[in-house]
């Protein structure tokens, strides 16, 4: 019983650290960091919102773990409903952004016909991924 339970925690700090490693990939990979320091001409400070980045996983990962009881005030309350919603709304753009890639890719690789069945197939496979992930 003890080995199973070591097995289950290992598998799961394993499974914890790939997804919280495939998501700031993802946000790397998507630039939005370089992005909003450019547009909001705080360049000298990407460092710092990296680290917050990182910080803000983790923390959250930590208190998502182990439900440690937060007595916040409504003023906090609306702070993280503001900040929540700024990070959702530039995860957002940065994702219509890259949308901009399919029509320079059709472009650039000649594609005549079958343009419409591309962004169909990416929704297609999104659709079947996630209700793979549901049911199994």
């Amino acid at each position: 019983m003890l080995i199973k339970q070591i097995a289950l925690s290992f598998l799961g700090l394993c499974s914890g650290f790939a997804v919280a490693a495939g998501t700031f990939a993802f946000i790397t990979m998507l630039g939005i960091i370089p992005r909003l320091a450019a547009r909001t001409h705080t360049a000298n400070h990407v460092l710092f919102y990296e680290n917050m980045i990182i910080w803000g996983g983790t923390l959250g990962n930590i208190w998502f773990l182990y439900m440690f009881p937060l007595r916040l005030s409504v003023i906090l309350l609306c702070m993280y409903g503001v900040f929540a919603g700024i990070y959702v709304g530039c995860l957002v753009m940065a994702l219509a952004e890259m949308l901009r890639v399919i029509p320079i890719m059709v472009n650039r690789l000649q594609i005549k016909e079958g343009f419409p069945l591309i962004p169909a197939a990416i929704a297609a496979g999104k659709l079947v991924g996630t209700l793979y992930q549901y049911f199994y």
